[in-house]
């Protein structure tokens, strides 16, 4: 068959779109959605928690130092995510859940969904459960917005929190009561910190001291798994009470620990 004549500006479009498929082939997986950066890792949380209740901050910063995901930072030092981060979280977490496949093999899969080498078995996109008509991220956005106005700080300093893992939304896996409560505690959490990053303690700082009071929480937890898990009625409220004192007790002692140790410098 003969060869057709060819426009050059067909020519033109051409390579336009061969550049752009090019660039679309060296994009990290999943192509198909977008990896604009518009999300902080308080949005990401919210989408991922409906199906992964136990993921953190913490489990977030953790998969990206192992290079399973490359969040973009902001020109004020914080991390944004896009659409294509939430579903590579989305796939390690699946595997790690469902097959109990480590690391290592897990970003080995990665590697071949970046280069094309596999296809990916399950349908993209968050599966996003609606709290009060907002989903959880926006009613965590909304949480958070309201913390910031409430405690008089710049919605940067909460995000600087947030993005630390020192502050932890709740909109989601919580009923209205406990929300506004938790909100409550979020707010005398800034108020502190604030005050704190006066004598030069900001959240670097702070985040190793909250993971120690989360240390803390699973030794509580762990001292009252007996009386959770006994069969009377009565078993849930004993538990929580015992945890309640338990907390009370270590606030005493660490409070005790401070003044002794301020008092020999």
């Amino acid at each position: 068959m003969a060869p057709y004549a060819v426009n050059p500006h067909d020519r033109v479009l051409s390579a336009a779109q061969g550049e752009e498929a090019s660039r679309e082939s060296t994009e990290s997986w999943p192509q198909s959605v977008s990896h604009a950066p518009t999300m902080r890792i308080s949005d990401v949380l919210g989408l991922l928690r409906t199906e992964f209740p136990a993921v953190t901050h913490s489990k977030i910063r953790f998969l990206e130092d192992q290079g399973l995901i490359t969040p973009v930072r902001s020109p004020a030092g914080y991390r944004t995510f896009s659409s294509a981060d939430v579903e590579r979280l989305r796939f390690v977490l699946t595997e790690q859940r469902d097959r109990y496949l480590p690391l290592k093999v897990i970003k080995d899969k990665l590697a071949q969904l970046d280069s094309g080498a596999a296809l990916h078995d399950h349908p993209l996109g968050p599966r996003v459960a609606s709290v009060g008509g907002l989903t959880p991220a926006q009613a965590e956005a909304l949480e958070f917005s309201n913390t910031a106005v409430a405690a008089g700080v710049p919605q940067e300093f909460v995000d600087e929190l947030v993005d630390a893992g020192i502050l932890r939304g709740h909109a989601g896996s919580m009923g209205s009561a406990a929300r506004l409560e938790q909100v409550r505690r979020d707010v005398e959490i800034v108020k502190v910190a604030r005050q704190l990053r006066q004598f030069g303690i900001d959240w670097r700082h702070l985040r190793s001291m909250r993971s120690a009071a989360d240390r803390q929480v699973s030794v509580i937890d762990q001292s009252v798994a007996h009386l959770a898990g006994r069969k009377s009625g009565t078993a849930l409220e004993e538990a929580a009470a015992a945890r309640s004192e338990m907390a009370e007790l270590l606030l005493q002692l660490h409070g005790l620990w401070l003044r002794d140790g301020v008092a020999e410098l």
